[in-house]
């Protein structure tokens, strides 16, 4: 009976332990259609750290081999997590998935966690993992579109951007890279970081651009123009949509315009929008105009 009762104690103690570490349930998937299929809280980089989760939503009766939006989200490098943007922008994601593509949402390292290139690191990892177990899953490793907001505007422009460059750094030490992006879609993420820098703020440990390099931009240029995605552009990245508010005092227009500019003189296909009144986000962002935009931008260029 002691024997029993012992069996009985450590088999509940187990399953608690279970429920116990459980991650939180998933609190966007009511914004998904109905019968998406969710591939929850997925460790990406072969870790515990709660930052390195993704999330893999698929249209409702998919049959496998779906192009892949992969959402980078947004909060300053130092906040936030892979289910945010997503609040304002329920449209959209129902469009992405209703044009048969497939949505991955990333988590990364804040900066008050890491320095970068860490975020940036941790990204590509993400993407390595999709790539390498796009079969698994139903993705077509071969059709990979970057969507970012903000602080993941940034990250998913410099990760697009540099992808034909070989900066080491840019990989976590003993990964693979073997993606390749196909698109970005970038919402207001700033292009040069030495050019987001305010008067007032050039000393600033607490700016989140400071806080993002370990440094001020103005005190290690060198350091903001690595992590500036306008250094990386050349005729062989992939076209972009690129999208900002007329009234964005976080991350002003004139930084879509300038990252539009380069990419053009380089021959990249690209579109800048900038939204009339818009401001850093919301929906404004989510209205039938941009969304339809953003929809055939992704159909031409990630199922082509």
């Amino acid at each position: 009976m002691k024997l029993l009762t012992k069996a009985i104690l450590i088999f509940l103690f187990m399953n608690a332990s279970n429920v116990w570490s459980q991650a939180p349930a998933n609190r966007v998937i009511n914004q998904f259609p109905e019968g998406t299929v969710l591939h929850g809280n997925i460790a990406y980089a072969n870790d515990t750290l709660k930052k390195h989760l993704l999330d893999i939503y698929l249209p409702p009766n998919a049959q496998g081999n779906l192009p892949v939006v992969i959402w980078v989200h947004g909060g300053a490098w130092m906040l936030n997590d892979k289910y945010a943007d997503m609040s304002y922008m329920k449209k959209t994601i129902s469009a992405i998935l209703a044009n048969g593509f497939a949505l991955a949402s990333i988590d990364y390292r804040h900066s008050t966690q890491a320095v970068f290139p860490a975020q940036l690191q941790d990204c590509t990892q993400a993407l390595e993992f999709l790539y390498q177990n796009a079969g698994k899953y139903g993705l077509n490793k071969d059709r990979f579109a970057l969507m970012g907001f903000s602080a993941g505007g940034h990250l998913a422009s410099l990760l697009a951007l540099s992808q034909n460059n070989n900066v080491t750094t840019f990989v976590a030490p003993g990964a693979k890279k073997s993606f390749k992006i196909k698109a970005v879609v970038d919402f207001y993420g700033p292009a040069d970081l030495v050019g987001m820098v305010r008067k007032g703020d050039e000393n600033n440990p607490k700016d989140p651009i400071s806080l993002l390099l370990g440094a001020s931009p103005i005190a290690r240029p060198d350091l903001a123009k690595i992590a500036s995605p306008v250094t990386y552009v050349d005729k062989n990245d992939p076209p972009f949509i690129i999208i900002n508010g007329e009234k964005d005092e976080s991350v002003p227009y004139i930084q879509s315009q300038l990252l539009g500019s380069w990419l053009t003189l380089a021959g990249v296909r690209n579109e800048v929008i900038v939204v009339k009144d818009a401001p850093h986000y919301g929906e404004m962002f989510d209205v039938d105009a941009i969304k339809t935009k953003v929809i055939d931008f992704l159909n031409k260029e990630v199922k082509r």
